[in-house]
């Protein structure tokens, strides 16, 4: 009968293995502190303001769901449905004119020109405010450069209306989904296409049922990530319409300055707890996207 001797130095080496992994939570620290400190509080400050009432005579204050219904009634209601459209609207277009955008940037045999548009898409994707506004204004506003010129009044184009803020979107959605979508098309193999040839398929049939097929969830995504980016964008919009247009942002932004009624400062922490409710809803959806994308073209 033979004796099962314990391997010298197992235990050692398992504890140092354990101490080793206990040291390394120590390095996330500071990242939790500091998302808990930037959003945490911020966060904390909207559900309870969201859920709070205060009465103008007496300063007294107390918990309600009034500025909830409120934010989910007329104006604001409508402002909340028309960020939705505006957002699904530019979302869509820049999905469907960015793909082929990215197709062509992937196929292309100049990598300077690759290069070029992927960089140029990186700042454009980040161009937006009171910069693109005035550019917009500048170019296509009622006495815009291409307005006069091309005289697109007499085609019935207006740069302050809803499609006009659409264009206006499309401006920094499209580079954003040429990024997003460039490296989807990457992982794209040619043995598919190949394989799509050889059995007889067509150009269009390949991408149809091979190409389409495995890009779907990716273009689900990026639909949904230029879905929130519209939504949340603000400084463009209200340099270009003003309360023109009904915008929930627009709407955040009166009932906390007091421009349409004073004291609704806790109905525009309402706002924004809807405006979170929808990111949230977003990313829920986003996120299982990404990961069923990433792991067809891992």
């Amino acid at each position: 009968m033979t004796a099962t001797l314990p391997r010298v130095g197992s235990a050692p080496a398992a504890s140092v293995k354990r101490r080793r992994r206990s040291l390394g939570w120590l390095a996330v620290v500071p990242l939790l502190a500091f998302t808990a400190v930037a959003f945490g509080l911020p966060a904390w400050a909207v559900l309870d303001g969201a859920f709070t009432a205060k009465d103008q005579a007496t300063g007294a204050t107390s918990y309600t769901v009034d500025n909830l219904t409120t934010s989910l009634q007329g104006a604001y209601l409508t402002a909340l449905v028309g960020s939705v459209k505006l957002s699904a609207v530019s979302a869509g277009l820049a999905t469907l004119l960015g793909l082929p955008l990215a197709q062509a940037v992937v196929t292309s045999r100049h990598r300077a020109l690759r290069e070029g548009v992927l960089t140029a898409s990186g700042v454009l994707a980040n161009f937006g405010g009171v910069p693109l506004a005035f550019a917009f204004v500048a170019t296509l506003g009622n006495a815009g450069v291409l307005t006069r010129h091309l005289s697109l009044k007499d085609t019935g184009w207006d740069l302050y209306s809803f499609w006009g803020l659409v264009v206006v979107y499309l401006y920094f959605l499209i580079p954003l989904m040429v990024l997003t979508i460039t490296p989807a098309l990457e992982g794209l193999r040619l043995q598919w296409r190949e394989a799509a040839q050889n059995n007889g398929a067509t150009t269009l049939q390949y991408w149809l049922h091979v190409a389409l097929p495995v890009l779907l969830p990716t273009l689900l995504g990026g639909f949904v990530l230029l879905f929130g980016s519209a939504f949340a964008a603000y400084a463009t919009a209200a340099a270009i319409m003003g309360s023109s247009i009904p915008l929930i942002t627009m709407q955040i932004a009166d009932a906390l300055s007091g421009n349409v009624l004073v004291g609704q400062e806790n109905v525009a922490l309402a706002l924004s707890l809807d405006m979170i409710l929808v990111a949230g809803v977003v990313m829920a959806v986003y996120l299982p996207l990404q990961r069923r994308s990433a792991r067809w073209l891992a």
